[in-house]
Order: structure tokens, then C-alpha cells, then sequence
């Protein structure tokens, strides 16, 4: 069997955005599942578009996401050069070919010795090609007119550089949007003049947003950019995960790197939109953020406390916080969010706290109140282990155990009925938010028994 040789193949037109990773990524599964090779091509023959960073943007992603690749731009290659702009002898090379052959002619702007240059469609031909996701496709020659493959600037179009660039760079397997379905056949009309062979082509599907609409750029309900999501705190490893649920059903939702490689099934490939579910990105991310090691983690959200300006008191506190908030986190960024919850001023107890403290005979839960409210003065709040023993002893002292000890003193402090570390997240909230909130309590539990 020849060796499978995939390609990436975008143009600097843009940042790395959803659909060009997710295309990157299947072509990047698929050849490393069959132990081939990678490429990355740059088509920046569309000048008048290409935007300052965007080839930098595309290959910096590619790499945050942890694909490699085999040949490409930064890393050269036997089959090179990697940008179309470096290859313009070829395909003049070969549009010179097709005039000679009487399969193309030249198209002169009026009034000038300028000329583009046309491909000659065939009459009465049929092209099919076996689509690896969609089956047998079929194409009438009459339904296409004669298309430029050079344009009077001797730059080529897409459909002609794509053509020899695949061929040159001997590419066995071609996966991209289905947007490009249509443009099959004018590519199929010069692999035929040339007598080469026909890769194989798998045509995903589109991927839609939560309004079942296209995911496009100039959607504003959907992050588009993979950059976004590197700076939001979703980790690579969730996201080249995610993206690979994008049109592709494994028996499982969280694999690694390698257990995507290994699982990666061509056939498997779904013909249905991919729907964009944020809630499932967030669901992922947080799986993956789950299994960090408490220092990977405080490096990981130092810096979005940093660019939030919250003051980090000190390596003991931070191990606090974030040992309050981890769990709750779907994406780094959220550890801002949950900081300023956290430490809000306006204490409020939600409705479903306060039915859980209703549950509790009133007055004991009352005295409780009052009595923590008292002793707490007394404390340093330097060591949770200073609170935790305050509040066993307590419990000892009302004569208070299990649920009916523990619920109502969260509740009181924190707003909630569930939560991480009681004696954590009090020493983090500090005695003065602790009383202020115990006495916002009792007025509360006042007012419902007048």
C-alpha cells in the first residue's frame, strides 16, 4: 500500500479559527492512525487578503493544539518549497502544458496584451470520485463553464495550484469542508489531462452553532478563534479532544492524543452537521482541569488572577482559593468570576439554601448561629485547623452532629447549602465578611419567624 500522506493546507488570510483546526486535526488523525505523513502547505497566492500574523497564527495553533507535522513552511521538506508564492514556475510550467496539449487557451483583456488563462472544459463527460464520508459524488461537464487557471498576473487559482501542489507533493488523502464539494470536478478535469491519479477525497460536514445556523466568522454567538480559547484557560489537550467530536463519533467522549490517533476511523465520519455544543467544550475542559496536580494548576491560574489585579496575599492562600474553586473551574479564566462570587459584598443565601436550612429545628439552628458568631471573635483565622476545632467543639458544647452541625454553619457563611472545605473557605473569607454574613443570617432567620 503506498504511504498515506496528508495535507493542511491553509491560506494567511486569517486566524486559525474552528473549521481549519478541525480540518488540520482529521488530517493529522488520519495519517498518524495509518502511520503516514503530515504536511502543512501555505496557499497565499490570494495577496490582496492575507493578513499580517495570520501564517504565524496558523502553525502557532496548530502547535498549541499538539499536532506535528512532517514537512511545512518552518520545517522545509523534500517536496517544498511550502508556499504557493515560491512555486508560481510550476504552475506556469504546467498551464504552459495545457495550452500546448490544446486542453486550456488564453483569455486577452480587451485593449491589452495581457491574457489569463482558461481551462477547456470537456463536452458530454461525467466525473465521479468515491467520497470516503459521502459515498459515490457525480458531476456533468455541461453544468461547468471554462475556468482561469492562471490570472493575467500569472498567479494561479485554486483549483489549479491545489491540483499540481497534491500531485508534486504526492498527497494520497485529502480531508477538508464540504464547501469545497463543487470544486472537485475542476480538479478532477486536470488530474485527467495530466493523466495522474485522483486522490482520495472525505468532504466533512459543516459545523452549525447553537441557532443550527453555519458556524461562520461573522458569527458573534460563537468564539471563533482558537487563540480565544488559549486565553480564556482552556487547556490543548480538551480542546484538540472537543474539536475531534466535531463529525467524528468515538465510543467515548475524553481521549488523549494517542487514544484520538488510535481510534480515528475515516469511516466513522459523520454525513450530519456538527453542532458546536459550548456546554460540552465546557464539560471537557473541565474533566481535563480536574486532573491537573495542584502546582500545575496554581501556574496555570496565576496569571488570570494577575491580569484581574487580585492581590495574591500569599502561597498559602493562593493553595486555599484555589483548592476552594478548582472544582467549579470549566476554563481558567472562570477563577475571576468565582473570586469576585465568592468574595462578594452583598451576601445573599439562595432559595435552595434557605429551604435546606429549613429542614433544621429552628431555634437549635438559631443558637448555633449566635453562639459561632461569639466564638469566632476569639479566633486568629492564621489555620483552618483553628476553625475546624472550633467547630467540633461546638458541635460538642450545642450537643450538634453530622449535617445538622455542618449545613447550617455553610449556609451561614458562605451562601450555600454544598461546597469544597468549610473551614478553608471560612479562613479565606476572613473574620470580618464571617461575622458580617452570621449577623445577616440571624436578621434572616428573625424575619421568618415573625
Amino acid at each position: 500500500m503506498k504511504k498515506v500522506r496528508a495535507r493542511y493546507a491553509p491560506s494567511p488570510t486569517g486566524l486559525l479559527h474552528i473549521g481549519n483546526a478541525r480540518t488540520a486535526l482529521f488530517n493529522y488523525l488520519f495519517a498518524r492512525h495509518h502511520g503516514g505523513d503530515f504536511i502543512i502547505r501555505i496557499e497565499d497566492t490570494d495577496t490582496a487578503r492575507n493578513v499580517p500574523g495570520g501564517e504565524e497564527s496558523q502553525l502557532k495553533y496548530l502547535k498549541w493544539l499538539g499536532m506535528s507535522w512532517d514537512e511545512g513552511p518552518d520545517i522545509g521538506g523534500q517536496y517544498g518549497p511550502y508556499h504557493q508564492l515560491k512555486r508560481l514556475d510550476l504552475y506556469q510550467e504546467y498551464a504552459q502544458k495545457l495550452l500546448d496539449m490544446g486542453l486550456a487557451y488564453k483569455e486577452y483583456k480587451e485593449g491589452s496584451d495581457k491574457f489569463a488563462v482558461r481551462f477547456k472544459v470537456p463536452e458530454n463527460m461525467v466525473y465521479t470520485f468515491n467520497d470516503l464520508i459521502r459515498g459515490k459524488l457525480e458531476f456533468q461537464s455541461k453544468e461547468i463553464e471554462d475556468w482561469i487557471i492562471l490570472k493575467e498576473n500569472g498567479i494561479p487559482t485554486y483549483n489549479f495550484a491545489v491540483v499540481i501542489d497534491d500531485h508534486f507533493m504526492e498527497i494520497t488523502h485529502v480531508f477538508r469542508g464540504e464547501e469545497h464539494i463543487t470544486n472537485t470536478p475542476k480538479q478532477l478535469m486536470v488530474y485527467d489531462a495530466f493523466g495522474w491519479d485522483y486522490p482520495e477525497f472525505g468532504h466533512m460536514t459543516i459545523i452549525v452553532n447553537e441557532q443550527k445556523k453555519k458556524l461562520s466568522k461573522r458569527d458573534t454567538s460563537t468564539l471563533q478563534f482558537i487563540g480565544d480559547y488559549e486565553r480564556l484557560g482552556y487547556l490543548p489537550e480538551a480542546m484538540i479532544n472537543f474539536l475531534a467530536l466535531l463529525g467524528f463519533a468515538p465510543d467515548k467522549e475524553i481521549l488523549s492524543h494517542d487514544e484520538l490517533i488510535e481510534v480515528f476511523d475515516e469511516h466513522r465520519l459523520s454525513k450530519a452537521p456538527s453542532y458546536f455544543d459550548r456546554q460540552k467544550l465546557a464539560f471537557i475542559n473541565s474533566q481535563y482541569l480536574k486532573k491537573l496536580d495542584d502546582a500545575t494548576m496554581k501556574t496555570f491560574l496565576i496569571p488570570f488572577l494577575k491580569d484581574a489585579n487580585i492581590e495574591i496575599k500569599n502561597d498559602v492562600w493562593l493553595t486555599n482559593l484555589i483548592s476552594v474553586l478548582r472544582d467549579r473551574l470549566d476554563y481558567g479564566a472562570q477563577i475571576v468570576e468565582y473570586y469576585h462570587t465568592f468574595f462578594r459584598d452583598e451576601f445573599e443565601i439562595s432559595e435552595e439554601a434557605k429551604q435546606e436550612l429549613n429542614q433544621f429545628d429552628r431555634m437549635q439552628t438559631m443558637n448555633l448561629v449566635e453562639t459561632l458568631l461569639t466564638k469566632i471573635q476569639s479566633l486568629s483565622f492564621d489555620d483552618a485547623t483553628e476553625i475546624e476545632s472550633l467547630i467540633k467543639d461546638l458541635g460538642k458544647e450545642l450537643g450538634i452532629k453530622g449535617k445538622a452541625l455542618f449545613m447550617p454553619i455553610r449556609i451561614a457563611t458562605t451562601g450555600e447549602a454544598h461546597g469544597p472545605s468549610l473551614p478553608v473557605s471560612m479562613l479565606l473569607l476572613g473574620k470580618d465578611v464571617i461575622t458580617k454574613r452570621l449577623n445577616e443570617t440571624i436578621k434572616v432567620m428573625k424575619e421568618q419567624t415573625v
